[in-house]
């Protein structure tokens, strides 16, 4: 994918600077960043693999893959100001366009960005969990000390959501994902405005295209800015993973989940702490047990409180 995008990239920048095309060389930029975006994410992959089992990560090596989708995004978004910036100034400056050499370029450009998209579509949203979470052991702690936390949910069910959607993805092959879906954008407005320019006289269509490119560019980044931040910060799982954690827990032995916290390590895993006051009191790894196995819950941290008589 990287020689691919390589490849096409050197061929639209020249071709858009022969031939004054600037939704082409708009184009060719956009490869430029999807070149660098797509190294990122490749060493993302490497460096999970290769410190898949290393101990000094708590909670393994799973947020490399978010940290690489979040360093794609920032890529996107600077490089949809840099479209921007380039389209205003070709709207003010027009250059001539030599369109059939130009037009010719950008569907070589939409076929090839075509064929990445189906290499990456076809992995796109299957489990890299395995080489990129590892293989630690943890052991649940039982304290004897008074946990007094009290953990107030924000109403914020939107953001929420959002996060909550995003937490199960691969960010680091979403991101790879949007920059040549990105590209193949690019290259079909390029072909627009081009066609435009050259049988209607709308010249301005060429920049404005670079305009219309940029702008969802930059809200597929924030969309993946925001999804990844989630991650990365810690954001308590959604109110339907609490409520399920809750509910069974509390199911048995009259146990109350005094403190509980949900968060993503890794693509579809969690970890979780919680405080269980309970008036029979059982070790640490019996209230693991009653996790619901399909949330995916990896490490578990768990505070047993014997509850005080009334």
């Amino acid at each position: 994918m990287i020689g691919i995008t390589v490849t096409m990239m050197v061929v639209e920048i020249a071709a858009g600077v022969l031939f004054g095309s600037m939704a082409l060389l708009a184009d060719g930029l956009h490869m430029a960043s999807h070149a660098v975006a797509l190294g990122i994410n490749a060493y993302a992959y490497a460096y999970a693999r290769r410190h898949a089992r290393d101990a000094t990560y708590s909670f393994g090596t799973g947020k490399v893959n978010t940290l690489g989708g979040f360093t794609g995004a920032v890529l996107l978004a600077a490089f949809a100001l840099l479209m921007v910036s380039e389209s205003v100034q070709r709207l003010v400056v027009p250059v001539p366009i030599a369109f059939d050499h130009a037009i010719a370029v950008a569907v070589l450009g939409l076929i090839v960005n075509g064929v990445s998209m189906l290499i990456l579509g076809h992995h796109h949203g299957h489990d890299h969990a395995a080489h990129a979470h590892g293989d630690h052991d943890h052991d649940d702690h039982d304290h004897d000390h008074d946990h007094d936390h009290d953990h107030d949910h924000e109403d914020d069910h939107d953001d929420h959501d959002h996060a909550q959607a995003g937490a199960g993805h691969d960010h680091n092959l979403l991101a790879a994902y949007l920059h040549v879906l990105a590209d193949a954008l690019t290259s079909l407005l390029a072909i627009v405005a081009l066609l435009a320019a050259k049988y209607f006289g709308l010249t301005f269509m060429d920049p404005f295209m670079g305009i219309v490119g940029a702008a969802l560019v930059a809200r597929w980044s924030f969309g993946l800015l925001r999804t990844t931040s989630a991650v990365l910060l810690d954001r308590n799982a959604g109110p339907e993973v609490c409520a399920a954690v809750t509910a069974a827990i509390e199911r048995a032995d009259d146990n109350r989940v005094a403190d509980l916290h949900v968060w993503c390590i890794g693509p579809n895993l969690y970890s979780a702490a919680l405080t269980v006051v309970t008036p029979a009191p059982r070790p640490p790894e019996h209230y693991k047990t009653l996790l619901p196995t399909d949330l995916n819950i990896v490490h578990t941290t768990v505070e047993v409180h014997a509850a005080t008589p009334r």
